[in-house]
C-alpha cells in the first residue's frame, strides 16, 4: 500500500512539473498569431497614436503583428475586451476614463473596472494643462483663482470631450481645490472648444497638452499652470499648480494595457516585459515625447503597480464626481 502511495505521489509530482514546463514553454512561444489591441478612440487621436507607437515596436520584438482596432466609444472598447476570451490575443489600451472614472460615472457600470481585467503594464501619462483665453485678466494661478472667485457669473469653462470626461473632471477637481464655482460648457470635440477659446467665447479649460501647446506658443491662448506636480518638458517655463501654491495637486491621465480577467500569468508577464522593452527603445521615447506624453519609469510598469493605481484612482475620482452630481445613466 505504501509503495503504491509513493508511486502515485511521484507520478503526480512529475505531471505537475510537466504542466509547469509546458505552461512556461507555451508562454515563451507567445504570440503565435496576431494580437489585437482595442483602442477606445477614433484613429488619429493622442491615445490612438500612442498605442500605435508601442504596438509597432511590440511586433518587432515578439515577431507577430499587434493590430490596432479603433472603437469610437471608450466604454464599448473596454467592455469588448472584458468579455473576450482570456487567451492573450486581445488587449485593451485603457486609460483613466475607462478604468478610474467609469465606476463612479454610472449607477450600473458596464463592467467592473477593478476585477474584470488583468493588468499588464502602465505605459504613459500626460499632465493636464489649465489654459485661458489670451486676454483673460490673470497670468498665474493665484490671480486666476482670485478673478474666478470674484466673477463666478461672468466666466465659464469648457470641456472638449463632453460631460464626465477626464477634461471635465480635472477642472471640477481644480475648481473644488480653489473654491470656485463656474458654469461648464460641454463641447463635442476639442477642436471646436479651442476655436471658441481663441475667439474669446470660453474663458478656460483643463485639457491634455497635445492640441494646446502650439496655441500657447503662438499666443492664441494663455497657459496658467501644468496640473501635474512636474512641469511639462515642452513648456519648461510654465509652473505647475503645485509650485504655485496648490500643494499636492497632481492630475495625470494615464494609458495602460489590460487583458481580460483570467489571462494566463506567464503570458501577462511576457507581454508586460516586452512592453517595458519597447518603452526603453530610443525611437519610441522620441516619438512619445513628440505627443507631449511621458513614458512611466521602470519601477511603475508592473501588473501589480497598475492594479494598485486603478484601485487608488477609482477612489481619488469618486469624490469630485459625487460632489458634482455627475451621472451618465
Amino acid at each position: 500500500m505504501e509503495l503504491q502511495r509513493r508511486k502515485f505521489l511521484h507520478l503526480a509530482a512529475g505531471a505537475a512539473a510537466l504542466a509547469t514546463v509546458s505552461h512556461a514553454a507555451w508562454a515563451q512561444a507567445y504570440p503565435t498569431r496576431p494580437v489585437t489591441i482595442v483602442v477606445g478612440t477614433a484613429g488619429g487621436g493622442g491615445a490612438d497614436l500612442l498605442a500605435r507607437i508601442i504596438a509597432e515596436r511590440l511586433g518587432e520584438l515578439l515577431g507577430q503583428p499587434f493590430v490596432i482596432e479603433n472603437v469610437g466609444n471608450a466604454v464599448a472598447a473596454a467592455k469588448r475586451v472584458a468579455s473576450a476570451p482570456p487567451d492573450g490575443y486581445i488587449v485593451d489600451f485603457g486609460f483613466t476614463s475607462t478604468h478610474a472614472l467609469h465606476p463612479s460615472l454610472y449607477k450600473k457600470p458596464f463592467y467592473d473596472a477593478a476585477n474584470d481585467f488583468t493588468p499588464v503594464a502602465l505605459v504613459a501619462e500626460q499632465s493636464m494643462l489649465l489654459v485661458t483665453r489670451s486676454d483673460f485678466p490673470a497670468s498665474d494661478l493665484t490671480e486666476f483663482a482670485a478673478y474666478a472667485k470674484a466673477n463666478p457669473q461672468k466666466i465659464q469653462y469648457g470641456s472638449g470631450t463632453g460631460i464626465g470626461s477626464g477634461n471635465h473632471l480635472t477642472c471640477e477637481l481644480l475648481n473644488r481645490a480653489l473654491g470656485i464655482n463656474v458654469t461648464l460648457v460641454p463641447y463635442r470635440n476639442q477642436g471646436q472648444l479651442n476655436q471658441d477659446m481663441m475667439a474669446g467665447r470660453v474663458d478656460y479649460q483643463c485639457a491634455l497638452p497635445a492640441s494646446l501647446i502650439p496655441l500657447i506658443q503662438a499666443g492664441r491662448i494663455k497657459g496658467i499652470a501644468t496640473l501635474g506636480k512636474e512641469r511639462n518638458p515642452t513648456l519648461p517655463s510654465l509652473p505647475s499648480a503645485h509650485e504655485q501654491g496648490l500643494t499636492g495637486f497632481d492630475v495625470k491621465l494615464w494609458y495602460a494595457f489590460f487583458m481580460p480577467k483570467g489571462a494566463p500569468e506567464p503570458i501577462v508577464r511576457r507581454l508586460s516585459e516586452a512592453t517595458s522593452d519597447a518603452m526603453n527603445t530610443p525611437t519610441v521615447q522620441e516619438r512619445v515625447q513628440a505627443l507631449a506624453a511621458t513614458l512611466v519609469t521602470p519601477d511603475r510598469r508592473s501588473p501589480e503597480y497598475l492594479q494598485r493605481l486603478v484601485l487608488s484612482d477609482i477612489e481619488k475620482w469618486a469624490a469630485p464626481i459625487k460632489a458634482a452630481g455627475i451621472s451618465l445613466d
